[in-house]
């Protein structure tokens, strides 16, 4: 079934004139990330160049996708904006809140119960402004949209930092929090910075147990956890051509990884076969009879080094499976090289599960390579030495697999399958340990392994592979063997695994019974939307306050976070996902996971006069200073808020009267999250100030009566001695996001733009 068939008509209508319009502007051939941002300039005329990584530029998206986690906050949002229906199409995808346990069915059933209020919210305000709803079990959001929704061309932005998956299917699909989201859905333009775009030149062609996660993980080895931020990231030649569609997403997906904006394939017959064996015959033939436009132009590939900011080439031939981790996605090993690092670093060589599937990996593809290599388990009566898990990322996918016997395969090797959920990938596993502080290693063909991640324990080791070598490593139950040249004691001795085989599409079509979607209702107005004024799950919005007019003097600093301080350190998932939709109740993890710079310890901070313990837990410390009315600030490291999109990261410290955020250097989406909640985020001129900062300082913000796009702001330090230094710090704001922090928060502004208050 094709949804939303018109639009994507009407999207590829007037694509020609609007990309000539661009080559006319630009004056000179386009690349695909350009073709596509220029055909989506909010009011669809193209009068300018934009300058990459310097002009900002108001955009126009096809379509919105949330994930129930995020879509709680985002739904309790919009329903502040006054519409009565969203602007686009819109989805939401309850694939967040199902904890990974005993199984599929035993999963799914407690989550069901457990989150009844929450399902029952989100189905109501769905029904009721006319967005499709996917239920629990459906699958996860990245791998349902690939199904169902993306298109070659088209523009995305989903609540969810994974939602560039769609570019495995030529979509320019960006992660983005929930108040970018509610713009779009009450069809306000959506701001970004136009992207610099890197191009990664594929040659030659896989074979062997390489697969095309190797790809992404040799260029997070590449680019590292910052190398793409402010960058689309442009994968093309006669190696991107000989990728599945589905391939193509996994490494579009991680693409979030090295910080890029997001990840796009030019459209080819991978695609168009696809989406005939998804159901959308209709929308190949329309990109087919596109497809000079769903490319770069013939000069750009001639002279890639001319029109990419930078050029990166990778070689399939030669390529080999790579493991990355610990503790980071961007420490890539050489599968030849990786028994060696194993040692030398210490990490436990007893690999103690392997867990394959989540929005990354678990297309038919992925399942069949892994399943080649579990039925070798089963054939040569090798003892598998590890737990194992599956998550497949859908229901059209689990049904179709077991239709064919591939769960069976899985079972045999002693394999347990979850439910169609994100589960152990985002922390939402119980995982079975005996002690859950163990120094230990997990191996996954997830996408993320930031310490905690996966099971809350810090000394949990987990390194990220493909399916099929993950696969090998819980056979092995040694994560110093290596599955292309050692052997495991077998039937009759020593067997060696052959090469994964697998099969890109279903022989026999994909089939399912039910795919879990439920559709609006046609006139929404009668709908009641589900909020209990006594839930502890959920919670009515009151608007931020507007911003006073003047300095913000006598701060106090709440935390220095020093290192590493990702989304998850700043708002925890896994037990915390409960209160998502509560804003008071989920604030209580607000930076809890950060390393205190003053005593090394997390959850740690001077009471900056309160009385009471010197040291308390930062929520208590910020609701103590809330309830004084006394402001207060962040001090961060480099790439504060890398990781997820969650806005709960913003929006928890505004809560708790967080003013500003001062950091070395932003991840994108955490910094556009904190602008759009009308806090400051700010950035050291000097980086070597952050070393002035000292735990009792009085901090005061200069210079916001003049606050201005391009001029820094000074930030002046009353340490406790009566010492005081003034320092230079930078900002990123525009005319129209200064008018957020005034207003107080993007909706406020919206909220004002509509009762006709501001222009």
């Amino acid at each position: 079934m094709a949804f939303d068939l018109d639009m994507i008509r009407a999207v590829y209508a007037g694509l020609g004139a609007r990309i000539e319009a661009a080559r006319t502007a630009v004056g000179r051939p386009l690349t695909l990330t350009e073709k596509i941002l220029y055909a989506h300039l909010y009011g669809g005329k193209v009068g300018t160049a934009y300058q990459r990584g310097v002009s900002y530029v108001d955009f126009a998206p096809d379509r919105v996708a949330m994930q129930d986690a995020t879509a709680q906050m985002a739904l309790l949002q919009f329903m502040q904006a006054g519409k009565d229906k969203t602007a686009v199409p819109s989805t939401v995808h309850c694939d967040h809140l199902i904890q990974a346990k005993d199984g599929a069915t035993e999963d799914l059933a407690i989550a069901n119960d457990e989150n009844k209020e929450v399902y029952d919210f989100l189905a109501s305000v769905s029904n009721k402004y006319g967005i499709g709803f996917w239920k629990p079990g459906a699958g996860i959001i990245h791998q349902v949209v690939l199904e169902n929704y993306a298109f070659p061309g088209g523009m995305m932005i989903g609540t969810d930092s994974h939602t560039p998956n769609a570019g495995g299917l030529g979509m320019i699909a960006i992660g983005v929090g929930g108040a970018d989201a509610v713009d779009v859905m009450a069809g306000m333009p959506w701001e970004l910075k136009f992207p610099k775009v890197i191009g990664v030149k594929l040659t030659g062609k896989m074979s062997g147990w390489t697969s095309a996660k190797d790809v992404i993980l040799k260029v997070a080895g590449i680019l590292t956890v910052k190398g793409g931020t402010g960058a689309i990231v442009e994968y093309f030649g006669e190696g991107a051509e000989s990728l599945s569609a589905t391939g193509k997403g996994t490494i579009c997906n991680m693409g979030a990884e090295i910080g890029a904006t997001t990840s796009v394939f030019a459209y080819d017959e991978k695609m168009g076969d696809y989406l005939r064996g998804t159901g959308r015959a209709e929308i190949a033939d329309l990109a087919r009879a596109q497809a000079a436009h769903l490319r770069a132009d013939d000069e750009v590939y001639a002279d890639p080094a001319q029109f990419y900011d930078q050029l990166i080439e990778i070689d399939l031939n030669t390529l080999e499976p790579y493991v990355n981790g610990p503790f980071t996605p961007d420490a890539a090993w050489p599968i030849s090289q990786f028994a060696a690092a194993v040692k030398e670093h210490g990490w436990p060589e007893k690999l103690e599960v392997g867990l394959i599937g989540s929005c990354t990996n678990s297309s038919y593809e992925d399942i069949t390579r892994a399943a080649s290599v579990a039925k070798q388990a089963v054939d040569k009566g090798l003892h598998v030495a590890a737990e194992f898990t599956i998550t497949p990322g859908s229901e059209l996918v689990r049904y179709t697999v077991a239709r064919d016997g591939l769960l069976d395969t899985f079972a045999e090797m002693g394999g347990v399958v979850l439910a169609n959920a994100c589960g152990p990938c985002i922390g939402q596993w119980a995982r079975h340990t005996d002690d859950p502080k163990r120094k230990n290693s997990i191996i996954t063909s997830f996408n993320r392994n930031f310490a905690k991640r996966n099971d809350g324990n810090p000394n949990t080791h987990a390194f990220v592979a493909s399916p099929e070598i993950v696969t090998a490593f819980a056979i092995a139950g040694d994560l110093t063997f290596n599955p292309l040249t050692d052997t495991l004691p077998g039937n009759g001795g020593n067997v060696k695994l052959d090469e994964p085989q697998g099969v890109e599409m279903p022989p026999r079509g994909f089939d399912v019974e039910d795919a879990g979607f439920q559709a609006p209702a046609a006139d929404g107005s009668g709908v009641q939307v589900l909020v209990a004024p006594t839930s502890d799950r959920l919670q009515l919005l009151e608007p931020f306050k507007p911003w006073e007019g003047t300095d913000l003097v006598g701060l106090r600093l709440l935390i220095k976070a020093q290192g590493k301080c990702t989304t998850d350190h700043i708002s925890m998932a896994g037990p915390w996902l409960r209160f998502r939709g509560h804003l008071d109740n989920i604030s209580n993890n607000m930076l809890i996971g950060a390393t205190n710079a003053f005593n090394g310890e997390t959850n740690s901070v001077k009471s900056s006069g309160i009385q009471g313990e010197p040291y308390v837990p930062v929520p208590q410390a910020a609701r103590t200073l809330k309830s004084l009315g006394i402001g207060s600030i962040v001090v961060g490291d480099e790439n504060y808020g890398e990781g997820s999109s969650r806005e709960h990261a913003a929006m928890e410290p505004r809560h708790l009267g967080v003013r500003a955020v001062l950091v070395k250097s932003f991840a994108r989406i955490h910094e556009t999250n904190l602008k759009k909640q009308g806090m400051l985020a700010l950035t050291f001129d000097n980086k070597a100030d952050y070393d002035l900062i000292e735990e009792d300082d009085q901090i005061d913000i200069l210079g916001l009566g003049t606050f201005a796009p391009g001029q820094p702001l000074q930030v002046r330090l009353r340490h406790a001695d009566g010492d005081t230094d003034l320092i230079t710090v930078n900002h990123t704001y525009n005319e129209g996001q200064i008018g957020w922090f005034k207003a107080g928060s993007a909706l406020n502004l919206i909220k004002l733009q509509e009762s006709g208050v501001a222009a």
